[in-house]
């Protein structure tokens, strides 16, 4: 099945890639202005350079290859696009790839609640063109354009030719709002795609002379010529092909470890309260994990501790869970003979239980982890892994805090094969795993804010002075709160933290989310509010870097819900405003 997608920047090797593919049918289908195809990556890039904003979406099909493209210019000022170039492969026919993008663009700009969008087509009369292959192409081109209700804007000057060749029509499509167009908002957007695209060629007296020539409001659209008037309605053929920006991913097999005991608080539910807050939300669309091989797991943690936690899950049968209780000195050659004796051996506290089916769910929780972390590397802005059991407090040699393997570590282990990776932690406790996985090395940044060891777990670990030891010194940073830090001294720590990635230039952001930093929460202090969850997501999203959210803790299933609604919707928020500040900023200059 088609899908499409947005190219966001040009960072990543799959966005080169995509890039590199819609240049080569750029080329194939617009032979006569195939320099304009370099200009691609700079008109994503650099938005301020060019005072509008532009955005690319593909039609990928299987093993990554490239059907067509949609380009398009949006001016936030004027809430109104103009579709530049669309195409598809010259060696595909009837795939329908065409409507996809087309539909894809208007589904795109209506969830920007755009008020309109504008195109040009080249003329469809005889008496303008008179190359008869140049006239079939465009009466087909138009014709399309009719089945979504489409047509010429009329009773203008817009058509005045340039040169000996004739000038195109200027189409309008209503994005199905089923409001007249305005004589001011049409004039608007004249001028912007004259002065814009344009002025190079004509003089400021043709643009404002265009522009002046509507006189009609509402200004008026070309009879039908085509198709009835009455079945000229947007088909809608191929809905829900535009993929979303974000992407959660979450599965079902963690349900095997539930540990149902008084007090234990690491349960089922949690994942479950996250999936249906978020199931209501317009922007995420939820994904099943991928296997993933244990290589993965081996790459940050040591082969001998994963042996014995797969082994001695696989002897605990018993419906009663088995919690480390000798904590013998790490002495190899004095282990306990014990499995379930020994488990002290490898582990940091007396609350994590092992049973039967942990080291299964630690597993489905490491394929969660690396599906979302593929999907970044596919281009999405935003990937959430949601994760149980937590992971964060898995060390390379050790599991604890409810964690067994290190989810965010081994997703950042990952990333880190095509680039530099920071990760960050905002649970309210200490990464401990994350840091000890990562602490002799340059190319993975750890940062953390949580509660002060002093009073918090893991108590050993997560001080100031740890900084990273051999090629890893001052590439690990944490930053300590007092136990009933609150929302202001939060956000300014977030922001310093936030200061040590952004000098680090990293190609991925890799985030240890908890929400045990809010109010109510059994286990933390600092009594963060929805709103303040909210602060911290529209903080996250403006790093603007392909960004991988892994859930750690939080135990409050209210918090769950509430938290994780706030945090993602002020995610969004930014990522909706980007196109309007952009040029907001050259409006100013």
């Amino acid at each position: 099945m088609i899908r499409i997608m947005r190219v966001n920047r040009t960072v990543l090797p799959i966005e080169h890639e995509r890039i590199a593919q819609v240049q080569e049918i750029f080329r194939q289908n617009f032979s006569s202005v195939a320099d304009y195809a370099e200009k691609i990556p700079d008109l994503l890039e650099n938005p301020i350079k060019y005072g509008y904003t532009t955005v690319l979406l593909v039609s990928e099909a299987s093993l990554g290859r490239v059907m067509g493209f949609s380009l398009f210019i949006y001016f936030p000022n004027v809430r109104s696009a103009v579709l530049d170039f669309m195409a598809v492969r010259r060696d595909i026919h009837g795939t329908g790839t065409g409507s996809v993008l087309y539909e894809a663009t208007r589904e795109y700009l209506k969830e920007m609640n755009c008020h309109g969008l504008y195109l040009e087509a080249l003329p469809d009369d005889s008496g303008a063109v008179k190359d008869t292959a140049l006239l079939k192409e465009n009466q087909r081109r138009l014709r399309f354009y009719e089945t979504y209700g489409v047509r010429p804007i009329v009773n203008t000057a817009y058509e005045t030719p340039i040169d000996d060749s004739p000038a195109p029509h200027l189409l309008y499509d209503d994005l199905d709002r089923n409001q007249p167009l305005r004589r001011s908002q049409c004039r608007a957007v004249m001028r912007m795609l004259l002065i814009k695209k344009y002025s190079h060629l004509v003089s400021p007296e043709y643009i404002e002379r265009v522009a002046e020539s509507v006189t009609d409001d509402p200004v008026k659209v070309r009879d039908p010529k085509y198709l009835k008037l009455e079945v000229q309605v947007a088909p809608q053929r191929y809905r829900d092909r535009l993929e979303k920006a974000f992407v959660m991913v979450c599965g079902t097999a963690h349900e095997v470890h539930h540990v149902q005991e008084r007090g234990y608080v690491e349960r089922p539910a949690r994942v479950k309260a996250i999936q249906a807050a978020l199931g209501k939300s317009t922007f995420f669309e939820s994904q099943e994990p991928k296997h993933f091989g244990q290589e993965h797991v081996l790459a940050v943690h040591d082969a001998d501790f994963v042996r014995y936690l797969k082994a001695v899950c696989l002897k605990l049968h018993s419906k009663r869970p088995v919690y480390p209780y000798v904590f013998p000195i790490r002495r190899p050659e004095r282990r306990p003979r014990d499995l379930a004796v020994r488990a002290g051996y490898y582990c940091i506290d007396t609350f994590t239980p092992l049973d039967h089916n942990a080291y299964d769910a630690a597993m489905s929780a490491v394929d969660v982890a690396l599906t979302a972390a593929e999907y970044v590397l596919n281009g999405r802005s935003l990937a959430y892994a949601l994760c149980r059991p937590p992971g964060h407090h898995a060390e390379r040699k050790s599991f604890g805090g409810f964690c067994y393997f290190n989810n965010t570590a081994i997703a950042a282990q990952f990333l880190s094969r095509h680039g530099k990776v920071a990760t960050l932690d905002i649970d309210f406790h200490h990464g401990n795993g994350t840091q000890d996985i990562f602490y002799n090395r340059n190319d993975v940044l750890t940062v953390s804010v949580h509660g002060h060891p002093n009073f918090a777990y893991p108590y050993f670990s997560g001080f100031a002075d740890e900084v990273g030891h051999g090629a890893g010194q001052g590439f690990n940073h944490n930053y300590c709160l007092q136990e009933n830090a609150g929302a202001e001294t939060y956000l300014a720590t977030l922001e310093k933290a936030l200061k040590q990635i952004r000098k680090f230039a990293p190609m991925f952001f890799v985030v240890s989310l908890g929400f045990d930093t809010m109010k109510g929460d059994p286990t933390g202090s600092f009594g963060l509010k929805p709103e303040t969850m909210k602060k911290i997501g529209i903080t996250l999203a403006s790093m603007n870097l392909p960004t991988l959210m892994v859930q750690e803790g939080g135990y409050s299933l209210r918090n769950l819900k509430t938290g994780s609604v706030a945090l993602f919707n002020g995610f969004a928020d930014v990522m909706r405003q980007q196109a309007k500040k952009t040029l907001n900023q050259e409006s100013k200059k």
